[in-house]
């Protein structure tokens, strides 16, 4: 059987770009916190305006 498979060294790391992880890890976490945050406050304002 003869398969023309093109296989790579995975070290080579031809198509990685750089990135920083950490800090990506840290917008996402902090970002949806503040935003749940947000979300949070402005369902008690709206629970205080509609309650009587």
């Amino acid at each position: 059987m003869d398969v023309n498979a093109k296989v790579r060294d995975p070290r080579e790391h031809i198509n990685e770009e750089p990135r920083n992880d950490l800090g990506d890890l840290m917008t996402g976490f902090f970002g949806m916190t503040g935003f749940m945050t947000v979300v949070f406050f402005g369902m008690v304002i709206v629970k205080f305006i509609f309650s009587e």
